[in-house]
């Protein structure tokens, strides 16, 4: 018999698979790894995402990962974007998007002069300097790269692009932030000796874990995740659904990892604050389960999704925090009455003081 999930129980399901509400790890890689990968677009934010699904980690702890002991690696994945994944998984999350992606982008390459031509020229260079020299930051690479006969503006996005496509070839991934700036390395230098995975296996495997880290799920929701065309992304659902099990969820046919258990609200509510750009409203088709279409435009503001407060997986406000050397201050932005829960979250803002390494205050405004 079919499970049955009611509305309640889809959204703390959600976030008890994304590990918010209580399901934290003192391994940070390994949350990184149940995810497949983490927005990476602002590292910052990156980092915070980590916190309320992590117990004994700061963000120092998440930026030594990525920076020294190269168990996190950033690279362009799941709709083109730049992910922090984990090391050993890198070479078959570009072997399988890479191309994809880099297809997409070849109209922008070509109006920025990047044709054929000029990356059968680039990309052999960009090798050779970045083995030679990497990690490297942009400016240095655009500097040797002119050495070698291929001139790019850093004044325009042709840098960017370029990167992109070596990234996306499997070429290079993020190496270390110097002085929060980024620089590229080779990934098997960077990242390690990489497994291979033909398509279907690639494909398979990252359907039955975003499933597992997000469910219940659809095919429309791993679409929109991935970015993958339409047909690719539900053959690639379809190659997972026997080891997923199917449900009901609110009303819609989802699927779970096997191991997923249902999850209910309890008598003390969970509650917590996201990050921007956070996994769990990037993860599905539709936000309107998790975010009342309401509420949308105070937290999809700008083109990006601002750090979000969860009540038992329901968007209840939004947040923002002022630091400064010794303190931060965490401001909501309540959509409804929050001072039954202000304990709660006082509780949170203190862990967000411990993960920053800063006295840490609460100031709840009125409901919006």
């Amino acid at each position: 018999m079919t499970r049955q999930f009611n509305e309640d129980e889809v959204r703390m399901t959600r976030a008890h698979s994304q590990r918010l509400g209580g399901n934290r790890s003192r391994d940070v890689v390994e949350v990184v790894r149940d995810l497949v990968g983490v927005q990476a677009q602002d590292m910052s934010a990156t980092r915070m995402a980590l916190r309320p699904r992590t117990i004994d980690v700061d963000a120092d702890g998440v930026r030594a990962a990525y920076n020294e002991a190269r168990t996190l690696v950033r690279i362009w994945a799941m709709r083109g974007t730049l992910h922090m994944v984990a090391a050993e998984d890198v070479g078959w999350l570009v072997g399988l998007l890479g191309p994809v992606f880099a297809a997409a982008d070849q109209r922008r390459r070509d109006q920025l002069g990047l044709d054929d031509a000029l990356l059968d020229k680039a990309i052999p260079a960009l090798r050779d300097i970045v083995t030679e020299h990497g990690p490297i930051s942009r400016a240095d690479l655009v500097g040797c790269l002119k050495g070698k006969g291929v001139w790019l503006d850093l004044k325009t996005q042709g840098p960017a692009h370029l990167i992109g496509y070596a990234a996306m070839t499997g070429v290079i991934c993020r190496g270390p932030d110097v002085e929060e700036e980024p620089t590229y390395a080779i990934i098997e230098d960077w990242a390690g000796r990489q497994r291979k995975l033909d398509e279907d296996e690639a494909m398979a495997e990252l359907a039955l874990r975003y499933a597992a880290s997000r469910g219940p799920v659809t095919a429309e929701d791993f679409k929109r995740w991935t970015g993958l065309p339409a047909k690719q992304a539900r053959r690639g659902f379809k190659l997972a659904t026997e080891d997923l099990t199917e449900v009901d969820a609110a009303g819609v046919r989802a699927w779970v990892g096997k191991g997923t258990t249902r999850s209910a609200p309890r008598k003390d509510a969970s509650v917590e604050l996201i990050a921007m750009l956070d996994e769990y409203l990037l993860s599905y088709a539709s936000r309107d389960l998790l975010l009342s279409p309401r509420f949308a435009k105070a937290i999809l503001a700008g083109g990006f999704i601002r750090p979000a407060v969860l009540l038992d997986g329901r968007v209840v406000g939004a947040w923002k925090q002022k630091r400064t050397k010794s303190k931060v201050t965490v401001e909501v932005d309540p959509f409804e009455q929050l001072t039954a829960i202000e304990p709660q979250l006082e509780s949170v803002v203190r862990d967000i003081g411990r993960f920053l390494g800063l006295e840490s205050e609460l100031r709840l405004g009125k409901p919006t």
